[in-house]
């Protein structure tokens, strides 16, 4: 009996280390990648200003404007895509966010994330320009206020200027179609019940 005692002793640590790893093995399989959950849900989006990419511009041959927090709430159900051109899963998703820029003629606000500026003009020159407006985040501060993990992020902003919805990784043709799109229609069908009814 006090020989079996020892050996079971021995073999707890091991015995935890195993349900603790099924437990998460267990988690990765079955939760959703791309929802994680977001401090910033509901509330204003941080106070940034977003300098455009030296040298990109619009088809036109105007410069491509960077932007502030401020145009995020000027009325407009907008989206914010943090990005960059080092980003494998960036280049999967960029047709979907010309796909959801047809679909839904919203703004779409690009932030170029820790990127070389020619970098960046070539990936907008190779794959296209789906943005309203391009800004740069090079020092990766302004990702911290926004809770961003890594690129590519995406956030809905409703046009008052608050996070009501954040997408983590790569947007695909279902996550489109089950949630940016929703989440989209949701933010506007909100701000048209809360207008005053003349």
């Amino acid at each position: 009996m006090s020989d079996r005692r020892p050996s079971l002793l021995r073999l707890l640590p091991v015995l935890i280390f195993v349900a603790i790893a099924g437990f998460f093995a267990l988690a990765l399989h079955s939760a959703d990648p791309s929802f994680v959950p977001s401090t910033m849900i509901g509330k204003q989006v941080p106070e940034g200003v977003f300098p455009p990419i030296d040298g990109l511009e619009k088809a036109e041959g105007k410069p491509e404007p960077g932007f502030t927090s401020r145009d995020l709430a000027k009325g407009r159900v907008s989206v914010v895509n943090y990005w960059a051109s080092w980003c494998v899963p960036c280049i999967e998703e960029h047709p979907f966010l010309e796909k959801l820029k047809s679909e839904t003629d919203v703004d779409i606000y690009g932030i170029n994330y820790k990127d070389r500026t020619e970098a960046a003009r070539r990936f907008i020159g190779r794959y296209g320009n789906p943005f309203t407006a391009v800004g740069t985040d090079k020092q990766g501060r302004a990702a911290i206020d926004w809770g961003v993990y890594g690129t590519p992020e995406t956030f809905v902003v409703n046009g008052k200027g608050q996070i009501v919805y954040k997408h983590v990784g790569p947007i695909s043709d279902d996550s489109l179609k089950a949630k940016l799109l929703p989440a989209i229609e949701k933010a506007r069908r909100v701000a048209t019940e809360t207008l005053p009814k003349s």
